[in-house]
């Protein structure tokens, strides 16, 4: 007999949870746990277990998700014409959300199940009639209408998109969204030098003058005092970055850094860069068993292209993962271009999604897609 029950805190969890997300570390209490404490205002945890009559076979993280235009548009500078545009959009986009997965975070990182106890089909279905009741249950006890659901990240050869039938069903459009940026570590990079070898000659020059460019910025890995201690400094970087992108569903609470390192200690890497002795940048990472997950950053915009302080942080984090032994390295979305400049490749990605709106629904891929654009950028090819 198939069932679910729906938890609103780590804290409640039956014990095999841990086993069962013992393969991803966003699954994990302990990264949950950090997430709950640190979560950005407007996100609201549920999870869902899915039993085969006493024992646990599937998890899953569903967040609630308020949106703002005024999170989602953060740019002011713009005509009349987008103005008005934008604000027929966000009528239509902001309200209550319901995510299956992880929004803070670049990946399929929110469900998961046991293959040898339960199929994708009465798993997926399960998880479906729990959202549903979630979506209920903020309904009754918020007095909130759910405005859109929407299952994240998923790879374009992930088993779930044979589950056409039942999406369809249920109104789910499949999206496709920005690529996730993965470099694999080649086995023959068994240092930093022989990555910087395998480049060809205008990247091993575009390299050096990177690095050269540093100047007299110190690089270093922040313990959790000198997190605490930068703290504000920390959040406004994060803030710049976070404030020019086009479209935002969120801000991170200041104390969030801090959380994540309080919890996950040697699992999150802080590293900042510093000019006379002041926090000019700074970015995180996430240790995901063999995996390195790229996570939030921050920079002064003044130092970032005379210092090419983005480029360098992205090659500092290729550094980390090729001398810690990393199977591969997760640069997320965003700046493709310069992201496949030193090795990583893109990885299509889809998310399924629907308006509870029925009319709605029916333009909704069509909006998002225009919320959404497909970038057009050049992929570039660094090694001989």
């Amino acid at each position: 007999m198939i069932n679910y029950i729906i938890y609103t805190s780590y804290k409640d969890f039956p014990e095999s949870w841990s086993t069962l997300a013992s393969h991803d570390i966003f699954l994990q209490p302990i990264y949950l746990k950090a997430l709950e404490e640190a979560s950005p205002a407007t996100i609201s945890l549920y999870y869902v277990g899915v039993f085969m009559i006493d024992e646990l076979v599937g998890i899953s993280i569903v967040q609630r998700v308020e949106v703002y235009a005024k999170d989602v548009f953060r740019s002011n500078n713009l005509s009349l014409i987008k103005e008005l545009f934008k604000t027929g959009i966000s009528k239509i986009l902001k309200g209550n959300v319901l995510v299956v997965g992880n929004l803070t975070h670049t990946g399929q990182h929110g469900l998961y199940y046991n293959k040898e106890k339960v199929s994708q089909t009465i798993y997926l279905d399960t998880l479906l009639k729990a959202v549903l009741q979630i979506k209920t249950i903020i309904k009754q006890n918020s007095k909130k209408r759910i405005r859109i659901i929407m299952l994240k990240d998923f790879f374009i050869d992930d088993n779930i998109h044979l589950e056409h039938k039942l999406f369809k069903s249920l109104g789910l459009n499949k999206v496709f969204v920005q690529p996730n940026m993965i470099m694999e570590v080649k086995s023959e990079w068994l240092s930093f030098e022989d990555y910087y070898n395998s480049f060809n000659k205008k990247y091993k020059r575009r390299y050096k003058t990177a690095r050269k460019k540093i100047n007299k910025i110190k690089r270093k890995e922040l313990g959790i005092d000198e997190v605490k201690e930068n703290l504000k400094r920390m959040h406004t970087l994060y803030s710049n970055v976070s404030n020019n992108a086009k479209v935002n569903t969120f801000l991170l609470p200041e104390n969030h850094f801090y959380i994540l390192k309080s919890n996950l200690k040697e699992r999150f890497k802080v590293f900042g860069y510093f000019l006379d002795n002041e926090l000019i940048g700074f970015y995180t990472l996430i240790i995901n068993n063999k995996s390195l997950e790229t996570y939030f950053l921050g920079y002064d915009a003044e130092h970032q292209y005379n210092n090419q302080l983005y480029l360098n942080m992205l090659f500092d984090m290729a550094q980390y993962g090729i001398e810690n032994n990393m199977n591969s390295i997760v640069y997320a979305r965003t700046a493709m271009e310069i992201k496949s400049s030193v090795g990583a490749k893109k990885k299509d990605m889809i998310v399924y999604m629907k308006h509870t709106n029925g009319f709605a629904n029916f333009l909704f891929k069509q909006i998002f897609n225009t919320m959404n654009p497909t970038q057009k950028w050049m992929e570039r090819h660094p090694f001989k």
